[in-house]
């Protein structure tokens, strides 16, 4: 059978055509487009019709080929949302969970209800721009979208909303959002009242595998398609990835490795205390009820800043020329800590790294080598500080790391992370959060009937890369130590 799985990440969105035949899956990318923030007037927004109108080009491209869907599933990052009013009309475009009007908000709404509390009801990460802060930030601004709203759609429940004209909430979306009780899996309507909302302005909760409808009229006749199902995968797309992990067994913890690195454990229930809210860790939801017990770390946003940088300047910064240079670079002549609030959104990624430096007492990296050294090796030794705490926590040992994403091509990080952290790392596959989109349909369609069944179709149909670490375990030692007292002394 054939699936279309819509991919949308916070930089660029794919469409892709994912088959399944005899336990194996084959992917296909159809479109690739670009999903850049639009500044507006001191706000960033996400441009939502562009991100429709490529979808449909996406599925104009498969019908043309007269390729018979089963069914489209979408998924996108997390948190962020839209506002539809009575009429059903878009109100406006979602604001980007990069707009600095989420700065301070926390503090404010903790005024109101206590952080311990919001923690306790979800087992959220505190990020200012998680909804409930985007929320509150648009009640306190008067926000003409957010007044009007007659409901309120996380983005991949927005856009099949759009393909299909019938309105869900898919469970692993809403709970990025920090309103959502993982325990009754429902939102918590203390929270929705301290932001100004209320749960009817939301559309009925539906779990990963829900069918939300058949494209609309109007889609089938832009398209050329039939009354093809959209089903509500999980929608995060952290979720959908987490799904395609090809693991063997529950012994296991994964990194997600993108704009953004995730690094958890899947477990049957949330982990909330004390303890998990003092380390600022998060319980989202997952495939089959399992929950997400994971840390949102800053990935390759710092890499990927420093190398638009570099080529608007005409500095050659390819993925090969990089990794060339950091071979040459000096080991452990800079560190810093990749989750500092002075690399959120810096004007300048490479000024902001070296202000960190000279604030630390470290000489400042220069050129496209050390600097690139100094993210992958900062980046390798926040995944080892994670790791330990997630030993701590988990139900069983962890006896081994899988890289999926993009991030699980960069060989080199994945040996630095190998190193720090002392254990097995598997990566692959790449396209992980589209496999786990299509299988999470083929499951819909009755292909599989576990997540166990829809990660052996993985296993079966990737080359998985092993890493093992090397004799330069001392010297990761050393330099892990530095980076504990650098980070810790680093004053944001």
């Amino acid at each position: 059978m054939n699936y279309f799985a819509i991919d949308l990440g916070a930089t660029s969105g794919r469409t892709m055509l994912c088959r399944i035949d005899d336990g194996r899956i084959d992917i296909e990318e159809v479109s690739r487009f670009a999903n850049p923030i639009i500044e507006v007037q001191n706000h960033c927004y996400w441009d939502i019709l562009h991100l429709y109108r490529e979808i449909l080009g996406g599925l104009t491209a498969v019908a043309r080929r007269g390729i018979d869907i089963e069914s489209i599933g979408i998924d996108t990052w997390g948190v962020d949302f839209a506002c539809f009013g009575s009429d059903g009309a878009l109100l406006g475009a979602p604001h980007s969970y990069r707009d600095t009007h989420t700065a301070g908000i926390p503090d404010e709404l903790f005024e109101e209800i206590p952080a311990t509390r919001v923690y306790g009801k979800t087992g959220i990460q505190v990020m200012d721009f998680n909804s409930i802060f985007q929320l509150y930030a648009m009640q306190k601004a008067g926000n003409s979208a957010l007044a009007a709203a007659h409901k309120i759609l996380f983005m991949p429940d927005a856009l099949s909303y759009l393909l299909t004209g019938k309105m869900v909430t898919e469970y692993s979306i809403a709970s990025t959002s920090q309103l959502l009780n993982p325990v009754t899996k429902e939102l918590d309507d203390e929270l929705l009242r301290a932001v100004g909302v209320c749960r009817d302005q939301f559309a009925p909760i539906v779990m990963p595998g829900t069918r939300v409808g058949v494209l609309t009229k109007e889609v089938q006749r832009i398209t050329g398609l039939g009354a093809v199902p959209v089903i509500a995968v999980a929608g995060h797309d952290t979720a959908s990835a987490i799904a395609a992990v090809p693991a063997a067994n529950d012994r296991f913890a994964y990194l997600s490795s993108g704009t953004w690195s995730l690094m958890g454990i899947e477990t049957s229930d949330p982990i909330i205390n004390e303890r998990s809210c003092r380390e600022n860790f998060t319980n989202e939801g997952g495939v089959d009820g399992t929950t997400r017990f994971l840390k949102n770390i800053c990935g390759m946003w710092l890499l990927e800043r420093c190398r638009n940088e570099w080529n608007a300047a005409g500095i050659n910064a390819d993925h090969a020329t990089i990794a060339s240079e950091v071979a040459k670079a000096e080991p452990f002549a800079a560190i810093i800590d990749p989750d500092a609030k002075c690399f959120a959104n810096p004007p300048s990624m490479i000024n902001a790294i070296a202000e960190y430096c000279r604030a630390t007492g470290q000489t400042p990296p220069e050129g496209v080598g050390a600097t690139a050294r100094c993210i992958f090796e900062s980046l390798a030794m926040r995944y080892r500080q994670v790791m330990e705490i997630l030993d701590s926590f988990a139900p069983m040992p962890i006896e081994c790391l899988h890289i999926i994403g993009g991030g699980s091509r960069n060989a080199i990080l994945n040996q630095f992370t190998c190193d720090s952290i002392g254990r097995k790392v598997f990566a692959g596959p790449a396209e992980c959060t589209a496999l786990g989109n299509a299988v999470m349909q083929a499951r819909a369609a009755g292909e599989a009937s576990s997540l166990s069944d829809m990660r052996a179709i993985i296993a079966a149909s990737v080359e998985l890369v092993e890493y093992s670490p090397t004799s330069q375990r001392e010297a990761w030692n050393h330099a892990y130590r530095r980076y504990l007292e650098i980070t810790a002394n680093y004053k944001n």
